[in-house]
């Protein structure tokens, strides 16, 4: 018996996960995946809609179906990077596939259809999507009702003509950009590859067939500019780098001008022009002034003095064209890379006494007249970007960036992922691939505070617990600071919902306020100054894709010597969070002992502190959390949407109790930080005889508590 060997051709994560992962369809109809500690994956979100069943079909279509055979939810309308036969490709569906570049950055390519171009194919590297194909075949793509889209028939898909077959088949997209229809070959046994979009697209008119910077000419064949270094020896597809990095600051930077080169995007028009009749030096000059947002710029002479220029932000391959085109390639390069003067411009006999006397001349005038202009730039762009009295910048021990490199990496600002009284966060990119959140600030009076409490606080400092500062930009009155990026968002969304979606389990709640507990001991005791965080709250506790808690927003933290027992200032933080001592503006590092008291409760309980939407005896946690400590009915308040907070009651009980003790009102009866680290680590026991009688807020500060727990921007991460 032949055995048809499998070709994945759905999935729904890419995530490592081990033999204790599972495919759970819920009694609520949701079909969820399930990881480890029972983290949620993924799901359908299909609870409340009737369903009662799941079928796998015949033709690999994964069906969710209610009382009546109707289809709640498909994978065919899902695709992963496959289409199968039977299944159309509509406006807002689309293939994607996705692979690493030697030097990490991520590469996404995705194929879709368009209501107005049909067929789209576009590549994703460090910056904006660049299209490589699109069709305009739109009218093959409509159906009777004149909706768009490719349905994937037995010998035709959109504009592509399939080969007649009767044995499986599948369109699959690479994680090279190449759109393949596999057919599988009964007699020798093996899967077929037939490239569709062959003849539409040659080898070098892909992005990245020969890497960043790479030269491509038929075969393909590769190599690299001069001034450039091969990537990866022996594959000379990996692409290419510039001998030395190229910096962010454009005073460090120059050009390798290429000639009789193209770029794949300029063949259909894939790419608009930046700047129109410009010269080949202006293009240059612009490409330096948007800093690490511009690898590469392309001059296309169009007469004898001046050209269109194409700014590029990421380095794609070139395409050699034999001099039959006038387009020119300038690869930023690092100053240190690039030689003043080409040998071969002199004849050989004469050349060591020439390049001797023109190297020393000329060297000692373009030392003299880069030395001046670089004091005249230099003393410029203080000017420009940096205000007058920011005489606290130049100590910030971080990275510093443009503004405009902020701009490009974020895509114009376009995807915002929280925001608050003192500004917006956004989603971003940096060169290397790695995603970030920039948190823009907005406002005035308390700005630069809050600006400079954050980036001098969190800038010098470094734990698994806290959120990394990646660095700040400070143009004028443009105040940005960047952020490490944290997929699961914030704590808030995981402990006040009602979507079985972000039901995490005990192991996960414990684990996070661990976190939090150890994040907060080593702001109160292992740095060198004592910093006191004042606004503890699940809003400003993230979650990367492990579920690692760590802490963030530290614009209003306070910084006091070590010897210091305890500072005077203003009221700060969130009203329901406050500790009793701030009615006296003398606080200490208790004063997130306390909120992390009541971060505890929410955690545990699955609720906030203070809730109008429950009965006036329930309102307040605080006052529910003493009535049912005197009646001993502690286990009444676990969070019961999670099946197996019950089943680890005890142990939040017992932890209900060390939030008792963190919410003592004497506040030099509340522990330290490092005591309750030591406690969830079963290695200290709880300290007994504690008071119940906390201290609730007034109902003036009710009043505010929605109002203030959104007053400063906290999100570094995916939507709430």
């Amino acid at each position: 018996m032949k055995i048809i060997y499998p070709f994945l051709v759905w999935f729904v994560s890419r995530e490592f996960m081990n033999d204790t992962a599972q495919l759970r369809l819920t009694q609520e109809g949701n079909l969820v995946l399930l990881g480890d500690h029972g983290k949620k994956m993924w799901s359908t979100n299909t609870a409340g809609k009737s369903v009662v069943g799941l079928n796998l079909t015949e033709v690999g279509n994964l069906v969710l179906y209610d009382r009546n055979d109707a289809i709640v939810w498909q994978s065919f309308d899902h695709p992963a990077n496959v289409i199968l036969p039977g299944q159309e490709l509509r406006p807002g569906m689309k293939l994607t596939a996705t692979s690493s570049a030697p030097d990490g950055t991520a590469r996404v390519y995705t194929f879709t259809t368009d209501d107005q171009i049909g067929f789209v194919a576009s590549v994703r590297a460090a910056y904006s999507p660049q299209i490589y194909y699109r069709t305009s075949n739109v009218s093959e793509m409509k159906s009777d009702n004149g909706q768009v889209g490719a349905l994937y028939k037995n010998r035709t898909f959109g504009e592509f003509e399939l080969p007649l077959t009767s044995s499986a088949q599948f369109i699959y997209l690479g994680s090279d950009g190449h759109l393949m229809l596999y057919a599988y070959d009964e007699y020798f046994n093996k899967w077929n590859a037939v490239d569709l979009l062959d003849y539409r697209i040659s080898d070098c008119d892909y992005p990245l067939v020969c890497g960043s910077y790479g030269i491509c000419s038929d075969g393909p064949h590769c190599q690299c500019p001069s001034l450039t270094k091969q990537i990866e020896e022996r594959n000379p597809s990996s692409g290419c780098k510039p001998s030395s990095p190229i910096s962010c600051d454009s005073l460090n930077n120059t050009f390798k001008a290429v000639e009789n080169v193209t770029f794949f995007a300029l063949w259909d028009d894939y790419i608009s022009v930046d700047i129109s009749n410009t010269t080949a030096e202006s293009c240059k000059e612009a490409c330096l002034r948007k800093g690490c947002s511009c690898t590469m710029a392309l001059f296309n002479q169009t007469n004898s003095s001046v050209g269109d220029c194409y700014l590029l932000s990421d380095s794609f391959s070139l395409i050699d064209t034999y001099g039959e085109y006038s387009t020119l390639a300038f690869i930023k390069v690092n100053n240190s890379s690039n030689p003043l003067m080409p040998l071969s411009m002199f004849p050989r006999k004469r050349r060591g006494r020439t390049v001797l006397i023109l190297g020393t001349t000329v060297g000692a005038v373009l030392m003299f007249l880069v030395s001046v202009l670089g004091i005249y730039i230099s003393s410029k762009v203080r000017r420009d970007r940096v205000d007058d009295d920011d005489s606290d910048l130049p100590r910030l021990q971080i990275t510093r960036f443009l503004y405009e490199d902020l701009k490009a990496m974020t895509g114009d600002f376009n995807i915002k992922l929280g925001e608050g009284g003192f500004g917006s966060v956004f989603l971003g990119t940096l060169p290397s691939g790695i995603r970030i959140a920039v948190k823009r600030l907005e406002g005035f009076g308390q700005l630069k505070k809050s600006f400079l409490a954050e980036a001098g606080t969190i800038g010098t400092i470094h734990h698994v617990n806290l959120v990394r500062l990646l660095g700040f930009c400070a143009e004028k009155s443009r105040r940005l600071l960047v952020y490490e990026y944290m997929c699961n968002g914030s704590l808030d969304k995981w402990i006040f919902h009602d979507d079985q979606e972000f039901d995490i389990c005990w192991q996960v709640r414990r684990k996070i306020i661990l976190d939090i507990a150890k994040g907060l001991a080593y702001l109160h005791e292992e740095c060198h100054q004592k910093i006191i965080h004042l606004d503890i709250k699940p809003q400003n506790i993230l979650l990367d894709e492990h579920f690692n808690a760590k802490l963030a927003d530290f614009g209003l933290s306070k910084l006091i010597d070590k010897d210091q027992s305890h500072v005077m200032t203003t009221m700060r933080g969130t009203p329901g969070y406050l500790a009793p001592e701030w009615l006296s503006s003398i606080i200490t590092e208790k004063v997130d002992v306390y909120s992390f008291g009541i971060v505890i409760l929410e955690v545990l309980c699955g609720r906030k502190n203070v809730d109008r939407s429950l009965p006036s005896d329930e309102v307040h946690m605080l006052t529910l959390f003493k009535c049912k400590a005197e009646q001993e009915q502690l286990l009444d308040m676990v969070d019961k949407s999670s099946g197996d907070m019950q089943l680890h009651g005890q142990e939040a009980v017992k932890m209900m109790k060390m939030a008792a003790w963190c919410l003592q009102d004497d506040c030099s009866k509340r522990p330290a930080m490092s005591q309750v680290v030591k406690c969830l680590e079963s290695s200290v026991d709880i300290e007994d005889g504690l008071r119940y009688s906390f201290s609730v807020p007034s109902s003036h500060s009710d009043d505010i508590v929605d109002d203030a727990t959104q007053l400063l921007p906290s999100q570094l991460s995916g939507p709430r």
